[in-house]
């Protein structure tokens, strides 16, 4: 271990303390962050509205404040936008990250107040930085430098009040001159709105740099990372830079591009470390390296409830975090020092183990397929794929799945178009096995599918290199925090991405 990552580890020793701290006393913890988050909303438009006055307690907060998705909070937001002060949280919003949008917006724009980014947007890279220490004592990770790759919209003025873009370049902006000093590539490089041209300044700016660790979204980091092998002709990762020891990913399950990392960077000191981070917020980050789930942070200034997925329709379902059952596929609701309120994300989490709170990420509330009964979500997906690859030596590069709908006296199926990296050797037996994996994981599926009683087995059809980055770049969603939808109870997808690549 160096000696800055020696000081590092004794920097981080208090918080380590702290997460302990939450670690042994989750209630107290959360129960904290509410009474704050109260105190603070009473100051606000909407703490004014919704009586948050006459908040004690969680049964309190609960009958005042109903769940809101964006469509609900948009009019507090759009005043905030507009510059009015105290709407959602005291004081004026500074930023707002922009996302992707819901049915009625192209765009979402979630505030992100000063607090909300010094609590939980800023403070989850420290312990990322902290566990990775802990966790693995030899890295070499902060050795050297963090190659990152963000989102390209850059901030835009609101007025002469707020900015609006990418979360990555709203963190850009926040993070102090000592911290981008070690992180590459440079900002100007960063927010290049055309991916290709990126990945290929990155190249340049960063091949004869010392780079130790990379952080970002496994699908994109696979095509930066292949795009810089093209481009300096060198075979594996290690031959740019010899010293890469980590990879710190998130927005999607890594599972399906695990052999593909593996392959790239063939190193037994190669470490992966999981995290949860959202334009929400920072939520969670894995804390054991043998296990596939990530510790809930309870003191990022939010407050978790969770709704059970089969009781979507019944908001009084909602739990706090110390009702949870393990097991159970909830929808996330969050309340934040960003000025959300009972704020329903979109994901969908598991809890792994409940002393101490660990979570994985199953899914969005609206990706899935259900057309015919048999509930479907992105965790059966990610675990059939992983299987059938596993099973035919195949290397999933992307795919998405839809239904094909009853015709006449036909039955339905579900239409998967997957491309590969590397395919399988044997497709029928890819098929049998993705087929098989999601009759093993889910009930309703097996159902349907038990004797063909309604679903007929899978259709995959194979698609050619590129095809899902071409169809992300029409639809102006390439790098970032943007992501392949893998399921649709619709087939927008699947009918849009077969037109791309001309496929009949």
């Amino acid at each position: 271990m160096s000696l800055l990552s020696r000081l590092m580890k004794l920097v981080f020793t208090r918080r380590m303390a702290q997460i302990d701290a939450f670690r042994r006393n989750p209630r107290q913890a959360q129960e904290r962050q509410l009474s704050r988050l109260i105190r603070h909303g009473r100051r606000t438009a909407f703490g004014k509205d919704h009586g948050l006055d006459a908040v004690k307690d969680y049964a309190d907060f609960q009958r005042q404040v109903p769940l809101q998705d964006y469509d609900s909070l948009k009019p507090y937001i759009s005043r905030a936008r507009e510059g009015e002060v105290s709407v959602l949280w005291p004081g004026r919003v500074r930023w707002f990250a922009k996302s992707s949008g819901t049915t009625n917006d192209t765009s979402k724009f979630i505030p992100v107040t000063r607090a909300g980014l010094r609590q939980g947007h800023m403070q989850g890279p420290k312990d990322v930085a902290a566990f990775v220490l802990k966790l693995f004592p030899c890295t070499r990770a902060y050795d050297g430098k963090l190659l990152t790759l963000g989102g390209s919209h850059r901030l835009d003025p609101l007025g002469d009040h707020a900015q609006s873009g990418d979360l990555s370049s709203i963190l850009i902006e926040n993070t102090p001159w000592w911290a981008l000093s070690k992180r590459v590539p440079g900002a100007k490089t960063a927010l290049i709105p055309d991916f290709e041209e990126k990945v290929r300044r990155i190249a340049e700016e960063t091949l004869g740099q010392r780079v130790t660790a990379f952080a970002g979204v496994p699908s994109w980091n696979l095509v930066m990372l292949n795009k810089i092998l093209e481009i300096s002709g060198k075979e594996n990762l290690l031959e740019v830079w010899p010293e890469m020891s980590c990879f710190i990913h998130g927005g999607m399950s890594f599972e399906p591009y695990r052999a593909q990392y593996e392959a790239l960077i063939p190193s037994a000191q190669m470490n992966y470390l999981e995290t949860y981070n959202a334009s929400e917020g920072f939520f969670a980050i894995q804390d054991d390296p043998a296990r596939r789930d990530m510790l809930l942070m309870l003191d990022y200034g939010v407050f978790y409830e969770f709704l059970p997925v089969d009781r979507l329709n019944d908001p009084t379902q909602a739990l706090p975090l110390w009702q949870v059952e393990q097991g159970v596929n909830y929808a996330l609701i969050i309340s934040s020092s960003n000025g959300l309120w009972r704020y329903r994300i979109g994901d969908t989490v598991e809890f792994t183990t409940l002393a101490p709170y660990r979570i994985r990420i199953t899914g969005r509330t609206k990706l899935y397929i259900n057309a015919f009964g048999e509930e479907v979500i992105i965790d059966n997906a990610e675990k059939a794929i992983e299987a059938a690859s596993r099973a035919t030596g195949a290397a999933v590069t992307d795919y998405t799945a839809g239904p094909v709908y009853m015709s006449g006296k036909g039955k339905g199926a579900h239409q998967w178009l997957i491309e590969f990296s590397r395919p399988p050797d044997s497709l029928p037996r890819f098929v049998e096995t993705l087929d098989a994996t999601l009759q093993e994981v889910n009930s309703d599926y097996a159902a349907k599918r038990f004797k063909d009683t309604t679903l007929y087995a899978p259709v995959v059809d194979v698609l050619p290199s590129g095809a899902f980055y071409r169809w992300m770049e029409s639809r102006g969603k390439t790098g970032g925090q943007n992501k392949v939808p893998r399921l649709s109870n619709g087939r927008e997808f699947i009918e849009e991405l077969l037109k791309i690549n001309d496929i009949p």
